[in-house]
């Protein structure tokens, strides 16, 4: 995206407005048993304006970035917000301010590959699947890279620039087990350009490797026993639990709509072994699969300490529910594109790691599982919720034992949650994370292993 000066049009900013350039760039490449079925690249671009009226918001975008085109996307949404206060007649004071600059710019500084080379990849790493597992019914092989640029001007003086990127290659594999396909996927990758995340498609084949094997312990599995049993819930297990069935709960937005969590403030919540925080950009020293530094209302992205040993502490905040509440404005207003306005999001939510090796934790459990990878799920403000999953093993006599199929977990987040009685050393982000919350946005998800009952289903 080209770089515009947002700031020649402070002038037209009239009361309290966002103008906000943004670019979303998608490579998409897919291998299908050695068949390449989609091959994708795609750019959304433009411009939008927000403007803030004693509690009424007008909305306006164009995909062209002329000046004459911000000129009127900045009258439309003007006027719009004009329109709307005059019927709504809400009378809400000012937004907090705490104007910033900043820069935040992870692209890659090598060569960038081209459409072309980003196929050959993907073909050499479906390629050696091909060739050293002949056995299996089927293969896929999806390369997927999102870079998302923003360039904000705020009226009460904030200006940022960000460009953050995500490139991921995913591998499912199939067999057959008496005429049914049994399928396991994995994704990899992180943070980054494709060129800084992948260097040669033989990096991947050790992962390859240890994907096959376990697909080969699914093959020969057995149906987990449905109930209320004691179990692992591994680190994507754990986040993908943080983040749909809790996080969400406490998106103020959200807790304003009816969430359960409107009830719980300064409450027991949760075992005081958990401690849930979304994160902004780092965690324990190290930066998060998807740093926000600033939000799309030009605010400073702190994390946000949402379970503190078990008591719920704070919500998820933008400018307009932190005023009414009284407090900070968290930073978690982001949008997905140009034409989208900023909901709360989001944007690295994770349980913080505990004292417990994952030996011990097995090592404790006479008849449970060991759940280790979620495909989907859903959850709603109650926080019930039901994960599939997709690779799990049981738990004997304090053993690993064979693998199960395909299964899933369900409950309600904070009842399971308060019968957490061990949680790992260890610390794991998911790469893929992406949450739909009205618009599709990525998100980084991940913790400890934690030890807990929880309903599980059968055949």
């Amino acid at each position: 995206m080209q770089r515009i000066d947002l700031e020649k049009y402070t002038p037209l900013l009239a009361g309290y407005t966002e103008l906000r350039a943004q670019e979303n760039h998608v490579v998409s490449i897919g291998f299908l048993k050695g068949s390449n079925v989609r091959n994708v690249q795609s750019t959304t671009s433009g411009i939008c304006a927000r403007v803030y009226q004693h509690g009424s918001w007008g909305f306006a975008s164009s995909p062209d970035f002329t000046d004459e085109s911000v000129r009127q996307v900045i009258k439309a949404a003007s006027a719009n917000a004009a329109f709307l206060d005059g019927k709504q007649n809400k009378g809400k004071p000012d937004l907090p301010a705490k104007p910033l600059r900043a820069e935040h710019d992870f692209s890659t500084n090598k060569p960038r590959l081209t459409q072309k080379q980003l196929i050959e990849f993907t073909k050499q790493v479906d390629q050696y699947i091909a060739e050293k597992y002949p056995d299996l019914a089927s293969r896929y092989v999806n390369l997927n890279c999102l870079d998302m640029e923003k360039q904000l001007l705020t009226s009460d003086g904030s200006h940022a620039y960000s460009f953050n990127p995500r490139a991921l290659i995913s591998i499912t594999m199939t067999m057959d087990k008496d005429g049914n396909p049994v399928e396991l996927f994995d994704v990899f990758g992180s943070r980054g350009q494709f060129e800084d995340v992948f260097n040669d498609p033989a990096d991947l084949y050790k992962d390859i490797d240890l994907l096959y094997e376990q697909l080969r312990h699914k093959v020969e599995g057995v149906y987990a026993e449905p109930g209320v049993k004691d179990c692992i819930l591994d680190a994507d297990l754990g986040g993908i639990l943080a983040h749909e069935a809790i996080g969400h709960t406490t998106e103020a937005d959200l807790v304003l709509g009816g969430s359960v969590a409107a009830r719980f403030m300064d409450k027991q919540v949760a075992s005081p072994l958990i401690s849930l925080v979304d994160f902004a950009h780092h965690a324990l020293g190290e930066l998060c699969p998807m740093p926000i530094f600033v939000d799309d209302e030009g605010t400073e992205a702190e994390d946000a300490v949402i379970i503190d040993q078990g008591i719920l502490k704070t919500y998820l905040h933008s400018k307009e529910s932190a005023l009414h509440y009284g407090v900070k404005p968290t930073g978690n207003a982001r949008a997905w594109s140009f034409s989208d306005e900023p909901l709360i999001r989001m944007r690295n939510t994770a349980i913080l790691p505990g004292k417990d090796s994952l030996e011990d934790m097995i090592a404790s459990i006479d008849d449970g599982y060991y759940l280790i990878r979620p495909n989907n799920g859903q959850a709603d403000t109650t926080s019930e919720f039901m994960f599939g999953v997709v690779l799990g093993y049981e738990i004997k006599n304090g053993k690993l034992g064979r693998a199960i199929f395909d299964t899933t977990i369900s409950g309600v987040a904070f009842d399971v949650l308060q019968t957490v009685t061990m949680v790992s050393n260890d610390m794991k982000w998911s790469v893929a994370g992406m949450c739909g919350k009205k618009q599709p946005m990525p998100v980084g998800m991940g913790g400890p292993a934690i030890k807990c009952k929880v309903n599980i289903g059968g055949r």
